[in-house]
């Protein structure tokens, strides 16, 4: 009787570790995918459709610290506009929990001419 006990709190446990990993995978994820045919998200940069940048901004800000054990918290995330071409990199800046700078890498995944998939790196 006690090895099926143990068993059973064995892979109970494997199960919350599981949707555990899952859920902070999910809610970690650093990239997105955002329309272009919204007039307050689009901007033009060298001729090209181009996300807002107070939207990269806004949205980074939002992901950077999603759990308490993912990443360090960040404020006032500024961004450059982000040219919808796959490639494209800029660096947005932003405050640590400590009050210094932090630049935050971001990078076009994929564009079209009605959205852009972008991430950024911790």
């Amino acid at each position: 009787m006690q090895r099926k006990a143990l068993v059973s709190l064995v892979g109970g446990a494997a199960a919350v570790v599981a949707v555990g990993g899952i859920g902070t995978y999910l809610l970690a994820g650093t990239e997105s995918t955002t329309a272009l045919d919204h007039p307050t998200m689009e901007a033009k940069v060298d001729g090209h459709k181009a996300l807002s940048g107070t939207i990269v901004g806004a949205r980074t800000e939002n992901k950077y610290h999603p759990l308490p054990w993912v990443g360090s918290e960040v404020s006032g995330v500024s961004c450059p506009d982000l040219k919808a071409v796959t490639g494209t990199k800029v660096t947005c800046t932003g405050k640590g929990e400590d009050g210094k700078k932090v630049s935050i890498p971001v990078s076009v995944v994929k564009a079209s001419d009605s959205s852009v998939t972008w991430k950024f790196e911790r």
